[in-house]
């Protein structure tokens, strides 16, 4: 351990600064890593040391790349207690012109990333290539709902990866397209944070398995795609990104829409003399009030973050224009515009709740009725009437 009068101030210095010792590790990592400076460097060494975990560790071999003097000693002493919890330092190349966060080629890092299905469900890849040939993969199923469905890590060969990738597209019926490693890294990250304690016990052990491919700790991110379609960000999305079936698909959390498309739906069977326009306004004021109360917190991060990622995939399969609709709506959403004021969320939430609505009445058609309302139970009677009247005629 370090001594308290060394690791107390500086737990103090981050804490300040938003770090929370008391987070995950994966979590807690990624929040020193956005907190690097030269002022911060030895800090957030000493207290890596107390993190017992493989991104700690990857952390330290980075922040030692280049380095000398007394953050050097600090980040070896760090190491070592790792190292007496089990965790072993990876190693990193040295490279005078790439002291930071290695980038591009530099890692021999690609990625590779399907689109999302209806569920939300797609699989993500991190590729290494091996010194000696060949390749190492990193291969994950992640879940916007549940998160980290699945992982593997595994050495095939080049033909091997252009069969599986074959394979797959042929099976999904869509392409797999070429990602920033960094991307498919932070879906990977994230997906994990989201996996409940119990499936992460059947999963396999991410962090372990992430920690032989890729050599640095997890990092706060901005996705590439605003920086690659800034202009159409700062626009509003056009109506017709609704027609997309990759977004139209996406569906909102059922428990929080189903009341809003009830009260829909009183509106629309109201036995009150509403007109046209009224019962239209009524609805209307329904759906803003929808808008405000469902795109906000963790339902606006994650339509956000669908978002995003699709528009990226849209860019990489020749969707140029739907990619920059989707990115000026997750602008919009990461910038908590006024939703219930651009037409492409109304006509999303619109969609919403008549997904529900149509569900609910389906359902309803499938399953026999035991009361009856007024107007059929009057068209039962006259209909029993005929029936009998028809029977006396022919007596």
């Amino acid at each position: 351990m370090i001594p308290g009068k060394q690791i107390e101030p500086a737990i103090s210095q981050l804490r300040e600064l938003g770090f929370a010792p008391g987070a995950p590790p994966v979590e807690a990592v990624a929040k020193l890593a956005s907190l690097r400076t030269s002022a911060n460097d030895l800090a957030i060494a000493r207290v890596l040391g107390q993190i017992a975990a493989p991104e700690a560790a990857a952390m330290l071999a980075e922040m030692e790349v280049g380095t000398s003097g007394g953050l050097r000693r600090e980040i070896r002493r760090s190491l070592f207690r790792l190292r007496q919890h089990g965790i072993e330092t990876p190693v990193i190349a040295q490279s005078s012109a790439n002291a930071g966060r290695p980038t591009g080629d530099d890692t021999g890092l690609s990625g590779m990333m399907s689109i999302a299905d209806a569920d939300g469900a797609r699989i993500v890849w991190i590729i290494k290539s091996r010194a000696g040939g060949g390749l190492r993969r990193l291969w994950a199923l992640i879940s916007e709902k549940e998160g980290l469905l699945a992982v593997t890590a595994e050495s095939l060969s080049r033909k091997e990866l252009r069969s599986d990738r074959a394979e797959l597209e042929q099976r999904a019926g869509a392409p797999i397209v070429e990602a920033d490693w960094r991307l498919a890294d932070f879906l990977m990250c994230e997906a994990y944070r989201r996996t409940s304690d119990e499936r992460r016990a059947r999963v396999g052990n991410f962090l372990t398995l992430r920690t032989e491919i890729v050599p640095v700790a997890p990092a706060d991110f901005r996705h590439p795609i605003y920086d690659e379609f800034a202009a159409e960000a700062d626009g509003d999305p056009a109506a017709d990104l609704i027609k997309e079936p990759d977004i139209a698909a996406y569906k909102l959390p059922q428990d929080a829409i189903k009341p809003l498309a009830d009260e829909t739906a009183q509106l629309q069977q109201s036995t009150l003399v509403l007109n046209r326009m009224q019962q239209e306004e009524r609805v209307n004021a329904v759906l803003e009030r929808a808008i405000e109360q469902l795109l906000t917190g963790d339902i606006a991060d994650r339509l956000r973050r669908r978002l995003e990622d699709t528009a990226y995939y849209f860019a990489r399969t020749g969707k140029r224009a739907q990619a920059g609709w989707a990115v000026a709506a997750a602008a919009k959403l990461r910038d908590h515009a006024e939703l219930k004021r651009i037409v492409f969320f109304q006509l999303f939430m619109r969609a919403q709740l008549g997904t529900i609505l149509s569900e609910q009445q389906q359902r309803q058609q499938e399953q026999p009725r035991l009361i009856m309302t007024p107007a059929e139970m009057m068209r039962a009677r006259t209909a029993a009437q005929a029936r009998m009247a028809q029977r006396g005629r022919l007596r």
